[in-house]
């Protein structure tokens, strides 16, 4: 601001020496204006020179103004930088500290579920495993059982005798029949079918089981191999056939059995491997025994059931019949009787009546003439008489 202000005070000095001048008469020569222009030279340069001198002395006051509002302004700066870092710091380390413990909480929560949770898939991998071991342990005895033949066996008989306990009443079979006559060999179960005399009519059922060859055969089946396949096959076909010529010969008596006879075998495979390879044909023709699985042995015994309450009411509809054969015999009695006794109540009727009429008029004259006095009677007599 003071350098404008001397510019503007040099100007005006220069405007006032160059009026001066001109209000001097015209007559100036050379050298005065020589002389007014070496003036006006000087003045400018002494203008000049302060001019400088000032803004020269403005500007370094306005640098050292300018560096300690600058070095103000720093220093300001610095300490809100520093209290603003403090701050910062602080919170950032309060954020921090509650970040870390929000995460070592979510951790250990965290970890905490997890090792539960492979703690609990632990223990049922443990517990799976000690079943695992239970059921092959239990595989290994049911091996054990089935490579003996006499508890395949049983096994089968076991199996039959359950299905027959649900489908049958207890008085519709029996176990252990001698259904030969005479003979000393007994089937296992026994269906008891009504019959032309007084006995019943019995239907074999024997249970089979050939483990071996029928594990044989599955054995073959899983190497793929064609030629071990059929020669599995012609064993399972031998020893099925031999178990239905066995029932053929020992339990078949017709008269006293039935003219065929039914062979179990307890597993649906084993059954329909005998089925598809045509055994069950063979058996029914040239033995006359019928092959079942357990599902058709159930559907054979249903069969059998609405055989039984066919019959039953077949018998029941005769004693019906015989029934009301009798109440018609009876009823034409009882209408005599009754025709008898409505004769019966008219003649008492009747007599009833005769009794009650003529009876109790005597009755009432005896009566009328023990209450008359003797003079009474006399005059009675003559009023009767006169009348």
């Amino acid at each position: 601001m003071m350098e404008i202000v001397t510019l503007v005070l040099a100007g005006l000095a220069c405007v006032l020496s160059l009026a001066n001048l001109l209000r001097r008469p015209r007559g100036l020569s050379g050298e005065d204006l020589e002389k007014v222009r070496q003036d006006l030279l000087a003045e400018i340069r002494q203008t000049r020179q302060e001019l400088s001198g000032s803004v020269a002395s403005g500007l370094q006051a306005s640098n050292v103004q300018t560096e300690q509002k600058l070095e103000s302004i720093r220093t300001t700066m610095e300490v809100r930088l520093n209290a603003m870092q403090a701050v910062t710091d602080r919170r950032l380390g309060e954020m921090r500290q509650t970040v870390d413990e929000k995460l070592q909480k979510t951790l250990e929560d965290r970890l905490q579920k997890s090792f539960g949770l492979v703690s609990q898939q632990l223990e049922l991998v443990y517990k799976g495993l000690g079943e695992m071991r239970t059921l092959a342990a239990g595989v290994g005895d049911l091996k054990k059982v089935l490579s003996n033949v006499k508890t395949r066996g049983i096994l089968g008989e076991v199996q039959l005798g359950a299905i027959l306990e649900q489908l049958l009443a207890p008085g519709q079979y029996a176990e252990n029949v001698a259904t030969v006559p005479g003979s000393a060999e007994r089937v296992e179960f026994a269906v008891k079918l009504p019959g032309d005399g007084d006995g019943p009519v019995w239907l074999p059922i024997d249970a089979k089981f050939p483990q071996d060859a029928y594990a044989a055969l599955l054995a073959a089946y899983d190497t793929a191999d064609k030629a071990a396949v059929e020669l599995a096959a012609k064993e399972l076909d031998k020893r099925v056939r031999g178990f239905g010529k066995d029932i053929h010969d020992k339990y078949l008596a017709p008269g006293h059995t039935t003219d065929f006879g039914v062979m179990f075998l307890p597993v649906e495979g084993l059954y329909a491997e005998v089925v598809r390879r045509g055994t069950a044909e063979r058996l029914q023709r040239e033995y006359k025994i019928v092959v079942a699985g357990p599902t058709t042995m159930a559907a054979l015994l249903n069969s059998l059931q609405m055989g039984f309450k066919t019959l039953a009411i077949q018998k029941r509809s005769s004693e019906v019949w015989k029934v009301l054969g009798s109440v018609k015999a009876e009823f034409d009695t009882f209408g005599q009787a009754l025709a008898q006794a409505q004769n019966r109540l008219n003649q008492a009727s009747s007599e009833l009546e005769n009794l009650v009429g003529v009876r109790t008029r005597q009755i009432q004259r005896k009566l009328q003439q023990v209450t008359l006095l003797p003079g009474e009677e006399e005059t009675s007599g003559e009023q009767n008489s006169g009348y």
